[in-house]
């Protein structure tokens, strides 16, 4: 039997979740979507680099997890979308990106992140 450290899981959480909003977030950007959405935009591409590196990443998972669970607030209240569909996209997805967002605030980091190297040294409310 073999382990693996839970640092890398986290490594792969923090990975994962950059990747969606990096991909996402500049798309809101372009400001077709209206101004709110460019501010939206932003905050998830800056949120997804902060959380690559593991830079203030309870801090950044807090401000993707605020997004997600407004998200999933418009799709359910405003939009009518169901938990799945096969015609769209649900908020099964979003559910998920919250949920790793919620680890993320919950775990930190982990050993493999910007936050480590600075808890305690210029930063001591990285780790909070």
């Amino acid at each position: 039997m073999f382990t693996i450290s839970p640092d890398i899981g986290l490594l792969a959480l923090r990975i994962g979740i950059a990747s969606i909003f990096f991909i996402h977030g500049p798309k809101k950007i372009s400001g077709f979507m209206g101004q709110f959405m460019i501010f939206i935009g932003i905050a998830e591409t800056v949120g997804a680099a902060a959380v690559l590196v593991g830079l203030l990443t309870k801090w950044a998972a807090l401000g993707l997890g605020i997004i997600m669970a407004g998200a999933i607030y418009k799709k359910i209240d405003e939009w009518h979308v169901p938990f799945t569909t096969m015609e769209n996209t649900g908020w099964e997805f979003d559910l998920i990106i919250l949920a790793t967002c919620i680890a993320l605030m919950t775990f930190g980091a982990g050993t493999y992140s910007v936050d480590t190297l600075l808890e305690g040294a210029m930063f001591p409310f990285a780790g909070i």
